[in-house]
């Protein structure tokens, strides 16, 4: 199993070991486009892997904070209130770059960036850039995803 992740299409793909595409799904990546910089709020490009899957056996909609549940589950009503909130949500694949110096290590650390995929809100816009450089999901779709992937699965970040 692999994942492909394309910030131009928006789209994450779910491709067997022959490269076959098995699954697709869309996502929503970062606002500020593509780039790896430690505060530049944008999506890191290139190999990565999921390094740790949060959130196993947990109510659709559980809400995350620093990728620890907090016991709240979302509702329309909870994200009217705080309508500023980067709610992470359902379930969370960790990724950590492969690359020293372009996505691992020093300034351009994804893991250390606190990059994710990651559910939200399902009124969240799909298939348009709008995170803070996380890759966006809708609930349904991270289930489904994190179920059919175990830890350490490649995932490969492009801009086509």
């Amino acid at each position: 199993m692999a994942i492909h992740i394309s910030i131009g299409r928006q789209m994450l793909d779910l491709s067997d070991a022959f490269g076959h595409v098995l699954y697709s799904y869309p996502v929503s990546t970062a606002t500020n486009g593509a780039g790896e910089r430690n505060g530049s709020y944008c999506t890191p490009r290139g190999r990565h892997l999921v390094r740790a899957k949060i959130g196993a056996g947990l109510a659709a909609n559980t809400i995350f904070v620093g990728r620890r549940p907090t016991g709240e589950i979302y509702s329309r009503e909870l994200g009217e209130r705080f309508p500023r909130r980067d709610w992470i949500l359902t379930r969370i694949l960790w990724l950590s770059g492969c690359e020293p110096g372009r996505n691992r290590l020093g300034e351009v650390d994804t893991m250390r960036r606190y990059v994710y995929i990651h559910g939200s809100p399902d009124g969240t816009p799909m298939g348009c850039p709008g995170s803070h450089g996380c890759i966006r999901m809708r609930n349904a779709d991270i289930l489904d995803l994190f179920e059919r992937v175990p830890a350490y699965t490649a995932v490969d970040i492009s801009e086509d």
